[in-house]
């Protein structure tokens, strides 16, 4: 059975934040923080109402959050790491597959960009292998000490 995206429910709202404030997906992200249930669901309400944020849930395994109101169009994505165990990497190349098909197919995009730590190799190889290329680096103050951020663009391919 293939993978599919669909729109986030509020029933996946606490779902997300369990996910989202696993210590593996924190030390990877911008913001490391355990996010609180208050700020997580102020930041829900705002995107769920918001038509230029989407929310998707990968196959009750992840969520998919792609933000027009940039230019170009970002992207972001985290799983379930406690829940995934040995089938993590499989889990990231069919969210990113889907994703990219979704932002380019569904969504119309011409450019896709996205954020990643330096640091994190994998998924910078991921995202290579799924043609992003790196297009910009700069710092980023993280937990108040300085990181390089990767900006990754994929264009759509005509």
């Amino acid at each position: 059975m293939p993978r599919v995206l669909r729109a986030a429910v509020d029933a996946d709202r606490d779902t997300v934040l369990t996910w989202r404030n696993h210590p593996d997906v924190r030390a990877v992200s911008l913001t490391t923080h355990v996010i609180s249930p208050e700020e997580h669901a102020k930041w829900w309400e705002a995107a769920m109402g918001d038509p230029r944020r989407h929310i998707l849930i990968f196959d009750d395994k992840g969520v998919v959050i792609f933000d027009l109101r940039e230019d170009p169009p970002s992207w972001s994505f985290y799983l379930d790491v406690a829940g995934l165990g040995g089938t993590l990497l499989a889990t990231w190349m069919r969210l990113e597959q889907a994703a990219v098909r979704y932002a380019f197919d569904e969504l119309g995009l011409e450019r896709l960009g996205g954020e990643t730590l330096a640091t994190n190799a994998q998924v910078l190889a991921l995202h290579r292998r799924f043609g992003f290329r790196e297009t910009k680096r700069y710092e980023r103050l993280i937990d108040g000490t300085p990181q390089t951020v990767v900006w990754t663009e994929r264009v759509r391919e005509h």
